[in-house]
């Protein structure tokens, strides 16, 4: 007979128990034990670069208890050791936080011996030890969890955010592959509080280097009376917490808030605090943007909609119906049209992410929405006559969306008088 494997439940799981938190994955450590003692149990091996295996019933993660050693630069510089002998206090101690180095024996039993349940009830995010610096990820990942738990009153330990700078300044930095930044990133933004991810970055230095692009948004002036808090860089904030409560866990949303506003940063001194053409500016740092961190189609298509027309979002009413229609048009809105949805929400964060404006009302977005659809209610088969093809078709297809358009507009009026 097999003897029972020596495991316990860690990491995420018990953090969130503890916290209160819905149950996300639940993750094992296993002590005392090879790899080859786990295939003879049915493991399914898929970790790359350490053991890790799947339970060949209920699907879960179990890993080795392993310990790590630099052995270079980067995140990936590590030398693990996954021999029987390591304890699970030396598993929990290569850890980043004290809130991920508590384990849970199969009766409940807590093992924190970093004092991980106390940082919790102190709402402290904390490093384990000074094995930290160790990983350059770790900045970007005290920073997400700060995205995540914030809004419960998190705050990094003084003695973290000083280990923070010094990798910063050390330029470990540099060595991250742009795939994991966009990671770290996107869960951010899909988060509760994006705009503590922003704020942990600056604060230890890090925001100009994986970020420059939103970090140059900060100290340029906006005009107070649309923007009270008149700062490019807090407004961006205030954008981006908008966005993640009118959009919960869209990180596609998320991003096009972030990056809506770039050319603000390339505004001449002798125009500020006004910002002409500022949308169209944007374009390039967004380009270049997306480009370093390979950011997906979806997000970098919705961005690019957003620098460039929110602003023409924003005076939907003052808008022709022709003109109307060729921002639809710009948009591919008759062949994407779940994209205005999330455009319209992108405007919508950036209208009440301005200080004391967040109750705003926004009817613009409502306005586009139902526009747009009166628009999909016409059909190139409504507009066919003997003879109109080609570009014709397309100019009789137009007119009849934009008459549409002032047919619904027509219509709202009334319905408002």
């Amino acid at each position: 007979m097999i003897p029972r494997m020596q495991t316990f439940l860690v990491g995420g799981a018990v953090r969130d128990a503890l916290l209160g938190l819905p149950a996300g994955d639940r993750d094992y450590v296993v002590v005392g034990e090879t790899q080859e003692a786990m295939l003879s149990r049915g493991f399914k091996p898929v970790g790359r670069d350490f053991p890790v295996f799947l339970h060949p019933k209920t699907g879960e993660e179990y890993a080795l208890a392993r310990t790590e050693r630099k052995s270079g630069r980067g995140y990936r510089g590590f030398v693990v050791d996954a021999d029987p002998s390591v304890t699970l206090d030396e598993d929990l101690q290569r850890r980043d936080f004290t809130i991920n180095a508590i384990a849970q024996a199969a009766d409940g039993t807590l093992v924190d011996p970093w004092g991980g349940a106390r940082d919790l009830e102190a709402r402290v995010l904390r490093h384990v030890g000074p094995a930290f610096v160790e990983d350059p990820l770790r900045v970007l990942r005290a920073a997400r969890f700060m995205a995540r738990f914030a809004p419960l009153g998190f705050e990094v330990a003084p003695e973290t955010m000083a280990l923070m700078r010094e990798m910063v300044a050390g330029g470990e930095l540099s060595d991250l592959v742009p795939e994991r930044v966009w990671q770290e990133l996107s869960r951010a933004l899909a988060s509760a509080a994006p705009a503590a991810f922003l704020r942990t970055l600056r604060a230890c230095g890090a925001l100009a280097v994986v970020l420059p692009e939103v970090d140059a948004l900060y100290g340029v002036p906006q005009r107070a009376e649309y923007h009270p808090e008149v700062d490019t860089g807090v407004h961006i904030e205030l954008v981006c917490d908008m966005a993640a409560q009118l959009a919960p866990g869209d990180a596609v949303v998320g991003f096009a808030a972030l990056a809506h506003d770039l050319g603000k940063a390339l505004t001449p001194e002798d125009v500020l605090p006004k910002h002409i053409g500022h949308e169209h500016a944007g374009l390039a740092p967004l380009r270049v943007l997306c480009e370093r961190m390979k950011v997906p189609a979806q997000h970098r298509d919705l961005a690019k909609l957003a620098c460039r027309e929110h602003l023409n979002v924003h005076r939907l009413f003052e808008l022709r119906d022709r003109t109307v229609h060729e921002l639809l048009a710009r948009c591919d809105a008759f062949r994407q049209p779940a994209r205005i949805a999330q455009l319209a929400l992108v405007c919508e964060a950036d209208k009440r992410g301005r200080a004391g404006l967040q109750d705003e009302a926004y009817p613009q977005g409502a306005e586009l929405l139902r526009l747009l659809d009166a628009t999909l209610q016409v059909k190139s088969a409504d507009v066919m006559r003997e003879g109109l093809e080609g570009p014709a078709l397309g100019e009789a297809l137009a007119q009849a969306r934009i008459r549409a358009i002032g047919a619904a507009r027509a219509s709202g009026a009334s319905v408002d008088a």
